[in-house]
C-alpha cells in the first residue's frame, strides 16, 4: 500500500508501519467478505436480527472492559514487579462485572421487547451468546500486558489464527444451510477461542496465570483512575451503535438492510487509525520543538485523511446502489443504496475526528475530547427518535452523519481548539490543498 509522501514525515517509517499493520487489514478484508456471506445467506431479517442483537450487547459490554486497558499498560510499565498482581486485580474485576452483564443484556432485551409485543425467543437466545462473548474479553488484559512488553505481535499471530478459524466456522454454518441462531453461537465460540489463544500465548511465553492474585486496594486505584474511561466507552458503543438498536422499532428487516450499508462504509475505518498512530509521534516531537512546524504537520494529516477519503465517498455517493447490487445478490437488501451513499459520508468525518482525538489527548484536553463524543451519542439518538420513524434506515444514515459531523467540528466552539477546528474545515473544502497548490 503506497501513501503519498508528506513534507515532514518520515516515509519510510509510515511504509514500516503499514507493512507492520497488513495483519490488521488482512483480518479486516477477511471478516467483510465473511459478513457479505453471512448477510446474503441469512436474508435481511435475521442479519437484522443478529445485527441488533451484536449492536445492543455491545452497547453494554462497554461497561465491562472498565476502561482498563491503558492504566494496565502503564502500571505494568512503571511497576514491573507487580505484573501479577496488576493483571490479577484486572482480570477478576472484568469477569465479575462481565458475568453480572451477560444477564442484564437479556433482561433489558426482555424488558424493552416483551412488552411492546415483539418479544422473539430466538432473539433472547441470540442476545444471550452475544452478550456471553462480550465476556470473553475479559481476557483481552493478557493483550495489554503484551503491548506494555511492546510484544504485540504475539497478539497479532493468535488474532490472524482466530479470523481463519472463525471464517471456517461461518462458511462451514452457511454451507450447512443452519439458522441464525448459530452464527450467534459462533460468534460467542470467536470469542472463547481469542481468549483461549492469548492465555496459551502467554503460558507459552514461560509465564503462567496461576500466580496472579487480586488486590482490593489495587482495584480501587484503578477503578478511580479508569471511571471517566467508562463513561466514555459507553458514549463512544452508543454514538455508534445505538442506530442499529434503534431501527428494531421499524423491523428486523430494516435493521438487517441498514447494517448491509453500515458494515460496508465502516470497513475502512481501520484506516485513519493505522495512519494516524505511525504519524503522530512526529508531529509530538515538533510540539516540543517547534509549534509552527507542529501546526504545519497536522495540517498536513488533515491534508492527507482528506485526500484519501474524500475520492472514496463522492465515488460511493455515485455508485452505492450498484455496489450494493453487485454485493448482495438478494433482492431483500434493495434499499441498503441510498443508505451508504449517505452514510458513506460519516466516514470523511469519522478520519478527521482520529486526527483531532490525537490531538486533544496530545495536549492534555481529555475533557474536551469526552464531551464531543458524549454530544454525537446525545445527537445521534435525539435525530434518530426524529428521523427513523419518518424514513426508516435512510433516517438513520441521516443522522449518523449530522452526529459525526457536529462532533467533529465541536472544536470550533471552543477557543482553545478552534485554531484545530478552523484547520479542519480548510482540509475539508480544499482550501488549504489549493493553498499548496498555488504556492508552489
Amino acid at each position: 500500500m503506497k501513501i503519498p509522501g508528506i513534507k515532514g514525515f518520515d516515509e519510510a517509517a509510515f511504509q514500516k508501519y503499514l507493512k507492520n499493520t497488513g495483519w490488521l487489514m488482512f483480518g479486516k478484508i477477511l471478516s467483510m467478505v465473511i459478513n457479505l456471506v453471512t448477510a446474503n445467506y441469512l436474508g435481511a431479517i435475521s442479519f437484522g436480527d443478529l445485527s441488533f442483537a451484536d449492536a445492543l450487547t455491545a452497547i453494554i459490554a462497554a461497561v465491562g472492559t472498565l476502561g482498563l486497558d491503558s492504566f494496565i499498560i502503564r502500571e505494568i510499565i512503571q511497576q514491573p514487579d507487580k505484573k501479577d498482581e496488576i493483571l490479577g486485580t484486572s482480570l477478576y474485576m472484568r469477569i465479575g462485572v462481565n458475568l453480572i452483564l451477560v444477564p442484564l443484556s437479556v433482561l433489558i432485551y426482555i424488558v424493552f421487547h416483551h412488552f411492546s409485543g415483539n418479544h422473539d425467543s430466538s432473539l433472547t437466545w441470540i442476545v444471550f451468546f452475544l452478550a456471553f462473548a462480550s465476556f470473553f474479553k475479559s481476557f483481552n488484559v493478557i493483550d495489554s500486558y503484551f503491548q506494555s512488553q511492546v510484544a504485540s505481535k504475539y497478539v497479532v499471530q493468535v488474532q490472524n489464527i482466530c479470523v481463519i478459524i472463525s471464517a471456517v466456522v461461518k462458511v462451514l454454518l452457511v454451507v450447512y444451510g443452519l439458522p441464525v441462531i448459530y452464527f450467534a453461537v459462533a460468534l460467542c465460540f470467536d470469542g472463547f477461542i481469542l481468549a483461549a489463544g492469548l492465555v496459551w500465548m502467554y503460558h507459552l511465553r514461560g509465564l503462567s496465570m496461576r500466580n496472579w492474585y487480586f488486590k482490593m486496594d489495587r482495584a480501587k486505584s484503578l477503578l478511580k483512575q479508569s471511571f471517566p474511561l467508562i463513561l466514555s466507552a459507553v458514549m463512544v458503543s452508543i454514538y455508534m451503535k445505538i442506530d442499529q438498536v434503534m431501527l428494531k422499532t421499524v423491523g428486523s428487516a430494516e435493521v438487517g438492510i441498514y447494517a448491509a450499508a453500515a458494515k460496508l462504509s465502516e470497513a475502512w475505518y481501520f484506516i485513519p487509525v493505522a495512519i494516524v498512530t505511525s504519524v503522530f509521534p512526529a508531529i509530538i516531537h515538533a510540539r516540543r520543538t517547534d509549534l509552527e512546524r507542529y501546526n504545519k504537520r497536522m495540517g498536513n494529516l488533515y491534508d492527507l485523511l482528506i485526500f484519501i477519503s474524500l475520492p472514496v465517498a463522492l465515488f460511493i455517493s455515485f455508485f452505492g446502489s450498484d455496489i450494493i447490487s453487485l454485493l448482495y445478490r438478494s433482492n431483500q437488501f434493495e434499499g441498503a443504496g441510498p443508505m451508504l451513499a449517505i452514510h458513506i459520508w460519516s466516514g470523511v468525518f469519522v478520519f478527521l475526528g482520529s486526527a483531532s482525538t490525537q490531538y486533544l489527548l496530545a495536549e492534555g484536553y481529555t475533557l474536551v475530547s469526552f464531551q464531543r463524543t458524549a454530544l454525537g451519542a446525545v445527537l445521534n439518538v435525539v435525530l434518530n427518535l426524529w428521523l427513523i420513524p419518518l424514513y426508516g434506515g435512510l433516517g438513520a444514515s441521516i443522522a449518523t452523519l449530522i452526529a459525526c459531523m457536529f462532533s467533529t467540528f465541536y472544536l470550533l466552539f471552543l477557543r482553545e481548539t478552534r485554531q484545530q477546528g478552523i484547520m479542519m474545515l480548510k482540509s475539508l473544502f480544499l482550501i488549504s490543498a489549493a493553498q499548496k497548490i498555488f504556492k508552489s
